[in-house]
């Protein structure tokens, strides 16, 4: 397929992002469907293939719903919406059988069964897994299958701008609908328009609004603020997971160390020995992620710490070997023998558990705009995400999607003529050093004042940093055509401005939200909701004449 100036694609289904939750949606859907799938880079770079742990799902005889759902409410800080939280766990064996009908190849235990890890929350083993490396495992075959299809078009180097809707190109005496996208083709940096009835926005979170994070370089927030900007409220952004783990050196800033070690049986040392995890929770290293990454934080400015030890050397040296060969040969290229040392961890930015507020079909409120995945707030993940449910709900949520769009497929109408993108205004920046400095300005500022624990003080400084930041880069995006980091920038720094204003406006602490002007849990149970409405917004550059 060629690639021209202006280029219009016309498909039945668009999907941006290519982690487990596009890919779900995409090999859910009929295969008379016409199907595009939109990579920022390559269709394997995405959270999935970097997810270490595994899936969570009731599969044990020991095991129960109503346990999975209970220690779902209880990690997320009794914020979980009770019928998400149903909804995904019934999902769960769904789920795996689709996976394990894709052919990803899980590891088994001696009796030849699916082997069953535990994480941190889980009060049972329900965690099936690829050996440490499961994302790798599933991203790779399920990219594999889309492969397979011949109704499915992969769009590798395609960064989306923004999401059409009917009342971006003058159609306001009809319901708000998408229509599709722009994006930037990033091969001939020319903007191309992608035109379908149900669009889905499954792009990951926003963690690289911190200086310090595990997630790849696409979690810039984009479905978010596309989302935001098509007219979509947002909820709980306030709610950003640092993982307690993330290795600390110099060569890997963003490599995790997984979960599953301290669910089997890694303790966490202070430089002298100490395991120090005990004083801060009955549940020690297996305690939920919020309460593991503010323990860390706090051992780490009381004594002026870099990092602390992650420890698992009292386990055989087969035993580590075995259930952690990727960790094992990753971190020994790094002089690291986890049989022998040590390894030192440091908490990082890892999940957002807000986003775009959706039903249980992942349904924006802009009809025919779907969010799926870490892009999405269906309420399972309340006020923190338990270890491995996230893979989960992008399993479950997208094949309820594909469920959602078959149903309402025959419904569809005609789509209207969609103007071109507009680019005779704008001309070619001579000035990109702005955009390097804004964007380190933004992840320090985020991460200094909009961190594991946080002050009123604090934030209102981030929000009035960001506000500035975000006049600057607007008015850079009027005037200079788009790139993709100039693209990134302006999502980054609007989703960080709603991480900011949820924040203030939580007057409690709760989970992944820990405030020193506001240290006591309130019992009143609320999300937090923003609404286009509220702000500006700034709106895409097309020509509608």
């Amino acid at each position: 397929m060629e690639h021209h100036q202006n280029t219009a694609h016309p498909f039945d289904v668009l999907i941006i992002g290519s982690g487990g939750a596009g890919l779900t949606l995409a090999l859910s859907l009929p295969e008379h469907y016409q199907i595009a799938i939109l990579a920022k880079s390559s269709v394997h770079d995405a959270s999935t293939y970097f997810a270490q742990g595994g899936v969570a799902a009731v599969l044990d005889q020991q095991d129960s719903h109503q346990l999975h759902v209970q220690d779902t409410m209880i990690a997320g800080g009794q914020l979980c919406h009770l019928n998400a939280v149903q909804f995904t766990v019934e999902g769960g064996q769904e789920a795996v059988d689709f996976l394990l009908k894709q052919g990803v190849q899980f590891t088994l235990d001696e009796d030849n069964q699916l082997h069953l890890t535990r994480e941190g929350g889980h009060s049972q083993r329900r965690i099936i897994h690829a050996a440490d490396a499961t994302g790798q495992a599933i991203s790779t075959t399920l990219v594999q299958r889309v492969k397979e299809k011949n109704n499915i078009h992969i769009f590798e180097n395609y960064v989306a701008i923004d999401v059409i809707t009917s009342d971006k190109i003058g159609l306001t005496d009809q319901k708000q609908r998408a229509l599709g996208v722009y994006a930037l083709n990033q091969c001939n940096n020319e903007v191309e328009t992608f035109l379908a009835p149900f669009t889905a926005l499954a792009c990951g979170g926003a963690m690289k609004a911190y200086l310090y994070t595990s997630n790849p370089d696409i979690a810039t927030g984009d479905g978010i603020a596309m989302a935001w900007r098509a007219g979509c409220r947002v909820a709980n952004m306030e709610f950003n997971q640092f993982h307690p783990t993330c290795l600390y050196h110099p060569q890997a800033r963003s490599f995790l160390i997984t979960e599953a070690m301290r669910g089997e049986g890694a303790h966490l040392r202070l430089p002298d020995g100490e395991r120090f995890m005990l004083r801060f929770d009955e549940r020690a290293e297996l305690a939920p992620r919020d309460v593991v990454a503010r323990a860390i934080d706090f051992e780490m400015k009381r004594l002026g710490l870099r990092h602390v030890w992650l420890d698992i050397t009292h386990q055989s040296e087969t035993f580590i070997k075995s259930h952690f060969p990727t960790l094992y040969t990753r971190l020994l290229e790094l002089g690291i023998d986890i049989t022998k040392d040590k390894i030192p961890v440091v908490p990082a930015a890892h999940y957002t558990c807000g986003g775009v507020v959706v039903d249980q079909f992942s349904q924006t409120d802009v009809q025919g705009l779907y969010a799926i995945g870490e892009t999405s707030c269906t309420g399972l993940h309340g006020a923190n995400r338990m270890a491995s449910n996230s893979l989960l709900e992008c399993f479950v949520y997208g094949m309820s999607a594909a469920k959602h769009i078959q149903r309402h497929y025959a419904q569809q109408s005609r789509l209207p003529a969609v103007p071109h993108w507009d680019a005779s205004e704008v001309e070619d920046s001579d000035e990109d050093v702005v955009i390097l400095q804004n964007w380190d300005e933004l992840r320090t500022c985020m991460w200094n004042y909009v961190g594991i624990v946080r002050t009123t003080k604090r934030l209102e400084r981030a929000l009035h940093r960001i506000e500035m930041l975000k006049s600057e880069i607007d008015a850079y995006y009027q005037n200079y055509k788009v790139s993709k980091n100039l693209i990134e920038l302006r999502n980054l720094v609007l989703v960080s401005e709603m991480i900011v204003r949820c924040a203030l406006q939580r007057k409690e602490s709760r989970g992944l939200h820990y405030t020193l002007d506001y240290p006591e849990t309130a019992h009143e149970l609320r999300d937090t909701v923003l609404s286009p409405d509220q702000f500006h917004v700034t709106q895409p550059k097309v020509n509608v004449a």
